[in-house]
């Protein structure tokens, strides 16, 4: 599908200097921040999305997994529209469309409203977020005040993570769960009425649409997690599991055959000929699943077992978001002498080590003895990794299609945390079912009748025979967790190779200003961070080895 094309015309010029511009980067930060927020401030509150709306702790992944896989879907696509229709219209109609889905979100009284708000959610989130960061460099000259709008774009997507489980904490504990999603209502209203005020609107480029691509792609994705969560549940021999797996098969076949004939696929294909860049892929769809499943089980358990608040649930889980951090910079100091492999096998064997650390989890666990250190663990991994999965993602790749090879490394973080939690479920449900097969009758031969009335109304265990029932499911996701580890350490040991000219390039070069906000933002499990991009945009990569 072509885009509708104006008559070219000049590029749009950069608001003068001064105040103008300083408003300009803030309309644009508090979009990205409203999007980076919107995983981490939802993911404390799932318990109490669960109570409300009476999810089964199965189908609570989809509140997650709605939002991401049309985020993940779309993102590519998000990028083109803003670049053929003009990035400042395109970006007020995805922040638009995202304060409508999280408005129709907070008003849910059923599951599928609120799992279709966070698909809407997606979708605009998928508009915006790639728009958001073209528009500073068609605001800000290039030079120190380009670099310094990317560093600030980059800080708030870093502060964004941890402000998220703070905030959703406090609206959560003090308001309700419905208002993780009402606070973004005010703030893209706002963003909406400032932006053709303080951004201009920029050259629009000939293009086409791969809407076929994105369209099966994405579908094919959803059928596919769906069949995962369905066999949680009903089995694999059950007959609408069998079929969602068999249409997953159909539309992703029918996804590949559009990008090998597409002109300007959504995907381009031969980004996946690069050996290093292909296992890079390959790494982060499985470490993505790992720390998607993390921060979900976690969430239930320290609120559900442990019965830590909302707010406290969220302060809990700060240490992680500081650590990656830490690990990214660190990685980032020392990449120039030793390049990028040793810190991926050794960042991945760390989140090895804390997902294994996990599976020890029980119902008995204490948060300062059972999961504070194998979240470290995992969470200084991760940072080591998140820096050098960027620079290998990138190299080798011409300026021009630097955007879609950075777009497609978030898109596959998304996507595999998807698909990753949809296992993990999957395991977590098989292994709790076959805990409640021995925890029925002990609550049966214990419990008062209110407790069995109780129980034959709901088919949901009290306290702790419950308790029991959740920790083995998740003590067991987590071995899965740690076997996606295992793989992407494999992936770095094997099939990653470091060339001469990458380390030449290291050490001749400054390191990018925002891998560890990636790194951070990725802690809380939120929306993919530009951090690529934003060097891409303003550098392009160097020539390959």
């Amino acid at each position: 599908m072509s885009g509708t094309q104006s008559t070219p015309s000049k590029p749009a010029d950069a608001p003068e200097r001064g105040h103008g511009r300083g408003i300009a980067l803030l309309v644009i930060c508090s979009c990205q921040l409203m999007v980076v927020l919107d995983i981490t401030i939802v993911n404390i509150a799932l318990p109490h999305i669960q109570t409300s709306l009476g999810f089964s702790t199965e189908n609570l992944a989809w509140v997650i997994n709605a939002y991401t896989l049309t985020f993940g879907g779309l993102l590519l696509l998000g990028g083109r529209l803003g670049d053929v229709l003009g990035r400042r219209r395109v970006f007020m109609s995805g922040v638009l469309l995202f304060v409508l889905a999280s408005f129709l979100g907070g008003l849910s009284q059923e599951t599928w409203q609120l799992l279709a708000a966070r698909s809407l959610q997606g979708v605009g989130g998928a508009i915006a977020s790639p728009t958001a960061l073209s528009l500073i460099t068609t605001t800000f000259h290039e030079g120190p005040d380009r670099n310094r709008a990317f560093g600030v774009f980059a800080a708030v997507s870093a502060a964004g993570s941890a402000t998220g489980l703070i905030a959703g904490g406090v609206l959560v504990e003090w308001l309700d769960w419905r208002w993780v999603l009402f606070v973004n209502v005010p703030i893209g209203i706002l963003i909406a009425l400032a932006a053709p005020r303080f951004i201009r609107e920029s050259e629009r480029h000939p293009g086409h649409f791969d809407i076929a691509g994105a369209l099966t792609s994405t579908v094919g994705m959803v059928l596919l997690v769906y069949g995962f969560i369905r066999a949680s549940k009903d089995g694999w021999s059950d007959s609408l599991t069998l079929g969602a797996f068999g249409a997953a098969l159909v539309f992703l076949a029918v996804f590949s055959a559009i990008e090998t004939r597409s002109k300007q696929p959504v995907i381009p294909l031969w980004l996946f000929r690069d050996r290093n860049r292909a296992g890079v892929y390959g790494m982060m769809l499985c470490l993505a699943a790992a720390m998607f499943g993390m921060f979900f089980f976690l969430t239930l358990f320290v609120q559900n077992i442990l019965g830590f608040s909302p707010l406290r649930a969220g302060f809990a889980f700060l240490p992680v978001s500081v650590i990656i951090a830490l690990g990214a910079g660190f990685a980032s100091q020392f990449l120039p002498r030793w390049g990028p492999k040793p810190f991926m096998v050794v960042g991945a064997t760390l989140a090895t080590l804390g997902l294994s650390w996990l599976t020890m989890t029980d119902v008995n666990s204490t948060y300062a003895g059972g999961i504070l250190g194998p979240t470290l663990v995992f969470g200084f991994g991760m940072g080591l990794q998140f820096v050098s999965m960027t620079l290998v993602a990138l190299s080798g790749v011409a300026p021009k299609d630097s955007g879609a090879a950075s777009g497609v490394l978030n898109a596959t973080q998304q996507v595999g945390g998807s698909l990753g939690l949809s296992i993990l479920v999957t395991v977590f449900g098989t292994a709790g079912r076959n805990e409640a097969t021995d925890q029925v009758p002990k609550f049966l031969s214990q419990a008062t009748s209110a407790q069995r009335l109780e129980f034959r109304r709901t088919g949901q265990l009290p306290p702790p025979w419950g308790d029991q029932v959740l920790a083995s499911g998740i003590s067991s996701a987590f071995v899965v967790a740690a076997i996606f580890a295992v793989v992407a350490a494999l992936i770095a040991l094997v099939v990653i190779q470091v060339r001469a000219s990458d380390l030449e390039r290291l050490r001749g070069a400054t390191m990018p200003l925002v891998p560890a906000e990636q790194s951070a933002t990725d802690a809380g499990g939120a929306a993919p961070s530009a951090a690529t991009t934003n060097r891409a945009a303003r550098e392009g990569p160097p020539p390959d080895g």
